[in-house]
């Protein structure tokens, strides 16, 4: 005979074969029946109890941004599965999969304006690759299988709906997910033609550069080879930072406004972009219109979606450059490159100028100088949004084996906490950290309770400048109105911290940062530090006066006061030099 099982414990089984060993949630009461699943299989499955739904969802996300695994997180019906939307919106618009389970209330009452009932499916058609509620829980194992492998060939999120009652329910125990049936995919080749096309392309450019994303996590050999060869600089996507360590000579990090100033810099003067598997929304705004682009990607509608270019190669990234490479002739170092070296070494000199600054309050190089000498080659970074996201790309020196994760696209605030549990559930023997500003912790802020339950052993820093620091620079300098809105009140967090169970420290220089991170080490406990930093605001690539060739001198004396720029240099004067050093040598 057959062996009976639930239908929720039919849903796990599935989950648990196709590798999943964590699930985040809260529970309710619509999902009793897969509460008593989880509890029926916690040998097997871990359930970490969030104290937010929206936490759960985006550790679902985190998890799988970190590792390349689905994410699983549950909310049950009504408001929790409504909390999940925004971690989930993480998850879509950075294309990771996820598997979010919602319950439902008894099938005999849906529809009938029962207790927290309500039609659940169409809140999550825009979110979600695959959305179905099960209509019999016979078929629950079979639709688990289906939103996983959906989850995973569409790079989103699937939403399976259950009614309590249907997890209750005993089926036959005799379904196999098509687990073995999933293999990795395989692109195709680039085209000759296209290949002969690029490289006479990146032979007649006077400035190429290269321009990659998140789509050449696996061909950093690859870059660093095509950078060498053919002497282009490397710029990359926010979310790309850490595929080449930051001390690569050529590699000038992110363009934008988070990024340093030399990635932002150089789109301006290049004649030739090498744009490999990226897809920032922001990326018109970032380059020379007149540009030639060579584009790569694995996704067809990807080509030509954020400007015009003028080959289109439909191909895995690494096997793309590594054609060309191979069919290209190596270049000598234009004045176009050796000049994105030396404003790169400009802007890291300038950095380091802070590192021991004493000015109060703190300002973030030095703190950020305590992070890099402390972390260990396998670090992992959770970081939120807002002005901490810009010292991040700028400050924290990726090497190694480190990793890190944030909301990019959604860009959603509170993210660091939720993330931060995932790094630690999934690399529970590397050292994690979650940094955020004092908005963005106090969003999620009771995640630290989780931490505290699972005795996770995160160190949490906490900016503290007591506003919204992003967006007051956006007002400031964007749509220059009077500041509204962002300031925030001068909170203890570490005494906050310490009544949730964490081991805290106030900091307010770099010696307390040192000592804070040093006693750090001898707990097993959550750590939160609240640095009390500068209400100065980042150093801003967006509004730069810094070129006296054409811009007006009291704009540039205000710029260099204000930021404290006065050894900072232009890329012009870079490209000046170089262009006079070439001259002289020829």
């Amino acid at each position: 005979m057959v062996e009976k099982i639930s239908g929720s414990d039919a849903v796990l089984k599935v989950i648990e074969q196709w590798g999943v060993d964590h699930i985040y949630g809260l529970p309710g009461g619509s999902f009793d029946s897969t509460m008593n699943a989880i509890h029926n299989q916690q040998n097997q499955l871990k359930f970490v109890q969030v104290r937010h739904e929206e936490a759960g969802a985006i550790a679902a996300s985190a998890s799988a941004k970190l590792t390349g695994k689905i994410g699983v997180c549950f909310g049950s019906a009504g408001p929790g599965a409504v909390h999940l939307l925004n971690g989930l919106y993480d998850a879509k618009s950075d294309g990771v999969p996820v598997l979010a389970i919602v319950a439902q209330v008894p099938s005999s009452n849906m529809n009938k304006d029962f207790f927290q009932a309500m039609d659940e499916e169409p809140i999550f058609d825009d979110v979600a690759v695959w959305n179905r509620t099960a209509m019999t829980a016979q078929s629950l194992p079979e639709m688990t299988d289906e939103a996983i492998r959906q989850a995973y060939m569409k790079h989103g999120v699937a939403v399976l709906t259950i009614p309590k009652d249907f997890g209750w329910a005993e089926i036959n125990d005799n379904y196999q997910p098509n687990v073995k049936s999933h293999v990795a995919p395989l692109y195709p080749e680039p085209r000759k033609e296209d290949v002969n096309e690029a490289v006479q392309m990146i032979k007649d450019a006077k400035s190429p550069m290269i321009y990659f994303g998140i789509g050449a996590k696996d061909a950093a050999d690859e870059l660093k080879e095509a950078s060498e060869k053919f002497k282009m600089p490397l710029v990359s996507s926010v979310l790309a930072k850490g595929i080449l360590p930051d001390d690569y000579p050529a590699y000038l990090g992110s363009t934008g406004r988070v990024a340093p100033k030399p990635g932002s810099e150089i789109g301006f003067s290049t004649d030739l972009i090498l744009w490999v598997g990226n897809n920032v929304p922001f990326s018109i705004f970032l380059f020379n219109k007149n540009a030639k682009v060579i584009q790569i990607d694995i996704e067809s509608e990807k080509l030509g979606k954020r400007r015009h270019n003028d080959v289109s190669m439909l191909a895995d990234s690494k096997k793309a450059l590594r054609a060309i490479i191979d069919a290209g002739e190596a270049k000598e170092p234009s004045a176009f490159y050796q000049a994105s070296l030396a404003d790169k070494k400009n802007w890291n000199d300038w950095l380091a100028s802070f590192s021991d600054s004493t000015e109060m309050p703190v300002r973030p190089e030095p703190i950020f100088d305590v992070l890099n000498k402390t972390a260990s080659n396998k670090a992992v970074w959770a970081i939120d949004v807002g002005n901490v996201n810009i010292n991040f790309e700028r400050l924290i020196d990726m090497h190694d084996d480190q990793k890190w994760a944030t909301s990019g696209i959604y860009a959603t605030m509170g993210f660091a906490l939720p993330a931060s549990i995932a790094a630690k559930m999934e690399y529970p023997d590397r050292d994690v950290y979650s940094l955020s500003g004092d908005g963005g912790f106090a969003m999620l802020m009771e995640e630290v309770m989780t931490q505290v339950k699972y005795n996770l052993h995160v160190v949490n820093v906490i900016f503290s400048n007591e506003t919204l620091g992003y967006i007051e620079a956006e007002q400031t300098d964007d749509s220059h109105q009077p500041l509204s809105g962002v300031d925030l009140p001068a909170t203890d967090w570490a005494k906050v911290c310490e009544g949730m169970g964490a081991v805290t420290y106030t900091v307010k220089t770099k010696d307390d940062m040192q000592k804070a991170l040093a006693d750090a080490k001898k707990t097993d406990k959550p750590v939160v530090i609240d640095v009390k930093l500068t209400h100065k605001m980042p150093f801003t690539t967006q509004h730069m006066f810094l070129d006296s060739s054409w811009q007006d001198k009291a704009k540039i004396d205000e710029f260099v006061k204000k930021y404290d720029a006065q050894d900072l240099k232009p890329f012009s004067y870079f490209l000046k030099e170089a262009q006079n050093h070439q001259l002289q040598t020829n």
